[in-house]
């Protein structure tokens, strides 16, 4: 039997079709108080079980019967305010999944992320053998994923049977505005400004192919960064403001812009009660150029990604065509 953490989540919604789709049957995992994505409601093949990844207890009932572990439970944030948060999710959870993979002998399937990754040697790009080093400008979502990522090897260190996926940037009409569509409601609505930085970008649907293929495959023990194609942000919102039909931003954002407007968000912030619209660590994330190889999972198990100009405009248009 297999079990999806996080699977009321963007890419855990995603795999759990995908399997259900293939006939298979699946326990999915929820917290008390999440909401099911409409994309599963109705499945017959799905096994809600309730639990949180940080309560132990409750972890281990729902580990009952299971073979497979696909953890895509996690928490994104680049607000400072949320360390606390993001370390307790996306390290203590990953622990207790590790710890109950570890004694109940599943496989594992752990997502991680290219920001656990290192920097690349100079005029390369990212690999997975670029290893992640402190840095006091490093922000905590990178950190809580690379330690996240630690508590994996440290259970292959002890006999864990698991391999670790580090996906770039997903993109999905499932995002909806937020997340990685949060870019997408931004073009739509008119944004002047694009940033000269550059990253790694990559369909949904080739992050779930591409973690079912490891899951079934002899692999063991190594980790594979899964990403389409490397943009810079102006063609990434440009290829997205052509497929909403309107006018592409045209204007970079200077660092100092920027730091001008974390600094006014933050201050917003005070005023609404509600997060800041960009904070610091997103502003300089925007800056980075970030390039990143697919060479390993490519040759590992043949996936041909989509092309990203395909997939924006089937975002787009998706993203037209849905309820308000």
């Amino acid at each position: 039997m297999i079990l999806i953490t996080g699977a009321t989540g963007f890419l855990g919604a995603e795999l759990t079709h995908k399997l259900t789709n293939q006939g298979l049957r699946v326990c999915a995992l929820k917290r008390e108080h999440s909401v099911i994505p409409e994309l599963l409601k109705g499945n017959s093949l799905i096994e809600w079980r309730i639990a949180d990844i940080n309560d132990f207890s409750a972890l281990e009932d729902a580990f009952e019967g299971i073979t497979q572990v696909y953890h895509c439970a996690a928490f994104i944030s680049f607000d400072p305010k949320d360390k606390a948060k993001l370390l307790r999710i996306n390290i203590e959870g990953t622990s207790n999944i590790v710890h109950l993979c570890l004694a109940g002998n599943q496989r594992l399937v752990h997502v991680s992320s290219v920001a656990a990754l290192g920097d690349a040697k100079k005029g390369m790009q990212i690999t997975e053998n670029d290893h992640w080093e402190y840095s006091p400008n490093v922000h905590s979502y990178a950190i809580s994923k690379y330690e996240g990522e630690m508590e994996v090897w440290r259970g292959i260190a002890e006999g864990l049977d698991a391999v670790i996926v580090n996906p770039s940037v997903i993109i999905g009409p499932g995002a909806g505005y937020s997340g990685s569509g949060a870019i997408f409601k931004l073009v739509k609505e008119g944004l002047a400004f694009y940033t000269k930085g550059a990253t790694g970008i990559v369909d949904v649907q080739d992050v779930v192919k591409s973690m079912i293929a490891l899951m079934n495959s002899s692999e063991h023990g190594q980790r594979f960064t899964i990403s389409a194609e490397n943009l810079h942000y102006k063609t990434f919102f440009a290829e997205i403001a052509k497929g909403f039909g309107v006018k592409a931003p045209a204007k970079e954002a200077k660092a100092w812009m920027l730091g001008i407007a974390w600094r006014g968000a933050k201050l917003a912030s005070f005023f609404t009660g509600k997060p800041a619209a960009l904070t610091s660590d997103a502003a300089k994330s925007s800056m980075n150029e970030s390039l990143y190889s697919n060479d390993k999972i490519t040759k590992t198990i043949g996936i041909q990604f989509k092309p990203l100009s395909q997939s924006i405009q089937e975002i787009c248009t998706a993203l037209i065509n849905s309820r308000p």
